[in-house]
């Protein structure tokens, strides 16, 4: 075929295309909740040191999108939270679960220790982001002429995510938001790599964190 002809075809594919995202969010609610202006909110991310722990970025996403705008809750850092219940959530007796969060929680003084913050809601965000499928190729050449690349790949990534919410004021679980979005992101070769990305990741943040506030927010939901 001819070079240009390709590159005709190519710049037709890239103008047709575009990143698209689809989310599903779903909650279990197990009891009543509400957040005064005096009380706070802490997020955790699993972190069991391998490769099955949430992504830090995407519980400081999380954070982020809460505390934004003059609505934001407030919240306390996980590293705060953490020296105030010291020695429990240190690295090596960390609870690595939600159902470790429960042990945890019935171990003698823990309880007092808690009662000492004046934070009301634990966030325990479970889950990670993997690409589920990718193909395609491209190809670049360098010459005394000049260069460039030419075709396209693609990758296909599924963002699913889990917050399980407790109350720590009686020590028991307000319930949970479960978020799974997916997309297709697209690498095209026209001269230069172009990037088409769909973000799955950052669509799941998103969603999770509008839910979660509107789940401690609103009791009648």
């Amino acid at each position: 075929m001819n070079p240009c002809l390709k590159h005709i075809l190519l710049l037709g594919v890239l103008i047709s295309l575009t990143s698209c995202v689809t989310s599903r969010v779903e909650q279990l609610r197990q009891g009543s909740t509400g957040l005064t202006t005096d009380e706070a909110l802490v997020i955790l991310g699993r972190a069991n040191y391998s490769e099955s722990e949430t992504e830090e970025s995407f519980t400081e996403c999380i954070v982020d999108a809460l505390s934004r705008g003059s609505s934001g809750l407030n919240l306390v850092s996980e590293d705060d939270f953490k020296d105030q219940l010291y020695p429990w959530f240190e690295a090596r007796t960390a609870p690595t679960s939600a159902d470790d969060l429960g042990r945890l929680f019935a171990q003698p003084g823990v309880s007092d220790q808690i009662e000492n913050t004046k934070i009301r809601y634990l966030a325990w965000i479970d889950g990670n982001t993997v690409t589920t499928d990718q193909g395609g190729g491209i190809s670049c050449t360098i010459s005394a002429a000049g260069g460039g690349c030419f075709g396209m790949s693609y990758w296909e990534e599924d963002a699913s995510y889990e917050a399980s919410i407790w109350d720590l004021r009686d020590l028991t679980t307000a319930g949970q938001i479960v978020v799974d979005a997916n997309g297709t992101s697209y690498l095209a070769g026209l001269v230069i790599p172009i990037p088409i990305l769909a973000r799955p990741g950052n669509k799941a943040c998103k969603d999770l964190a509008a839910q979660l506030k509107r789940f401690l927010l609103d009791t009648n939901e």
